[in-house]
């Protein structure tokens, strides 16, 4: 679906040449990325962008200059998408402890339609990291439109609505949807919000917004006033303070309070910025650090029940003292695997292996309808051993046959049985989808929960979009472990990366709450909590 996404992007660039700009026009036609990717991947939005989608490409033109071009005959098959210039952008992000809820605002121009004939546009939307849409509204040719989560039995209500159409997902990270009959030369505004992820790293907490513009979407309208600005509001909840580390664009400070901090970015620009919003920061603290926030509802909210949020800070880098460790990597060499994901996942798993102690042990199982076992045993990560599982890998990580995951799993959980005074890892890599997930979860849960405090925890990483992440991420949580994921190949070897480094920096486990016995009602996301790392 994304690469039929990229290809049409790119026809309606081609498209666009049609339209005439006037002889007084600042720029020139939009062109192709210039870089030497060529695929459709360079093609797909990184910034909030709205398109023409265009089937007829006759009606292709300045709403403002006829163009008076020969009629094309014929029809786009998939339709075209041509890039809409964008008249304004404003970012607000406001982060709260690990999360950031941000919101866009913009206004987007149909300049290559016709004034007298209408075409469907269609906004895209990535987001950061775990990036789950809240609310998209839109105004265009008079019409107000807007996103409502409902029940699905309530679905039958609004069937006679005027409603958006084909919402859904490009891409696990990209959001989109389809707002119809939109006027040539009239104006789409736009707001959208979602929540998303702040990445941890070496005590700093990062934020990252797609917010990378191409340079065709800038107006092509000479001395046009253009600002962008971004607002920052940054809440730690620790009441402790704040060290900014790195920032993308020049912030000012706005306010300073313990625990709090208020940023604002403004700019009058001639192209629109080309590189993501980041913004990352320290809590500085000596030792772990934790603390509770409550939250009662309002008047209005149909769950009347109160909320609390539970959270730990790892401290600094002197008091950290990490567990020792127990992995066996269990790595999917099935036929989808060849290439870049194998590859990907060797060369994290090599560096994974030499960032070990040497009083820590490890084995590797690699599996597709069958099971390879580097060792018939746990072995210490020993520079001599891990040499020769490295070239073991490089033997045996060999592309090709089925997918068959609970042998391997079974295998693992057995290997790690007997551990003592450490922690035991199971690290899961796959990108296939197998019909026993259920069962397999069942299976790992009465293995678990039968082994005490000192019970393996499954990190399972995903790749690519044809493996099922739900049951990767119910297999990491019922074994209090971690679960990451890849959608695109390019990334593997790095987020692969991020996720081992959090293995190896485990700082805490077995964290349980003793106050729910009290309680006569309460629910808790997640039930069982997963291991603190630095």
């Amino acid at each position: 679906m994304a690469e039929e996404f990229g290809r049409s992007v790119e026809d309606g660039l081609k498209l666009s040449r049609r339209i005439y700009l006037g002889k007084d026009r600042a720029v020139t036609p939009p062109k192709p990325p210039s870089h030497m990717d060529k695929s459709p991947a360079a093609f797909l939005p990184t910034a909030p962008m709205v398109y023409a989608v265009i089937s007829d490409p006759g009606i292709v033109d300045n709403p403002d200059i006829p163009s008076y071009q020969p009629h094309v005959y014929g029809r786009c098959d998939p339709p075209a998408l041509i890039p809409l210039q964008m008249n304004r952008i404003e970012l607000e992000a406001d982060s709260y402890l690990d999360t950031a809820f941000v919101k866009i605002s913009g206004s987007w121009r149909v300049h290559c339609v016709m004034g007298s004939k209408s075409c469907d546009c269609r906004l895209a939307v990535p987001m950061g990291e775990q990036g789950s849409i809240l609310g998209v509204e839109i105004e265009a040719s008079r019409k107000l439109y807007y996103t409502e989560m409902i029940a699905i039995e309530d679905r039958k209500y609004l069937e006679k609505e005027a409603r958006l159409e084909n919402g859904g997902f490009l891409k696990p990270d990209t959001f989109t949807i389809t707002i119809p009959k939109v006027d040539g030369g009239s104006t789409l505004s736009i707001k959208v919000s979602w929540m998303q992820k702040l990445l941890y790293h070496n005590g700093e907490f990062s934020l990252i917004v797609p917010f990378s513009f191409p340079d065709y979407v800038t107006p092509h309208v000479k001395k046009l006033p253009r600002k962008e600005k971004i607002q920052l509001n940054v809440n730690t909840g620790t009441g402790t303070e704040i060290v900014c580390k790195t920032t993308s664009h020049l912030l000012k400070e706005l306010r300073r309070e313990v625990g709090k901090l208020g940023f604002l970015y403004e700019s009058e620009v001639l192209t629109w910025t080309n590189i993501d919003f980041t913004f990352s920061y320290a809590v500085s603290f000596s030792h772990i650090f934790g603390g509770v926030l409550l939250q009662t509802p309002s008047v209005h909210d149909v769950d009347q029940r109160d909320m609390f949020c539970v959270y730990l800070f790892p401290g600094g880098h002197h008091s950290r003292k990490v567990f020792r460790k127990e992995i066996v990597f269990v790595v999917d060499i099935s036929g989808s695997m060849v290439g870049e994901p194998l590859e990907g996942t060797k060369n994290a798993i090599t560096a994974a292996l030499t960032n070990l102690d040497s009083l820590d042990s490890f084995n590797i199982i690699a599996f597709n309808g069958e099971t390879y076992l580097f060792s018939s045993s746990m072995e210490l990560a020993s520079e001599d051993t891990v040499e020769r599982a490295v070239e073991w890998m490089s033997m045996n990580f060999i592309a090709g046959g089925d997918t068959n995951i609970l042998v391997p799993l079974k295998q693992a959980t057995e290997m790690l049985s007997k551990s003592r005074g450490s922690i035991p890892f199971i690290f899961l890599v796959t990108d296939g989808a197998v019909e026993d997930e259920r069962h397999i979860c069942d299976i790992m849960k009465s293995h678990l929960t039968g082994g005490g405090l000192i019970c393996p925890r499954i990190c399972t990483f995903g790749i690519g979009s044809y493996c099922n992440h739900h049951f990767l991420r119910m297999l990491a949580m019922i074994s209090r472990g971690h679960y990451d994921a890849a959608y695109y190949i390019d990334s593997v070897e790095s987020r692969m990366q991020k996720l081992l480094s959090r293995i190896s920096s485990t700082i805490i486990a077995n964290i349980t709450i003793k106050a729910f016995d009290d309680l006569d009602e309460v629910e808790v996301c997640f039930e069982l909590i997963s291991l603190g790392y630095c």
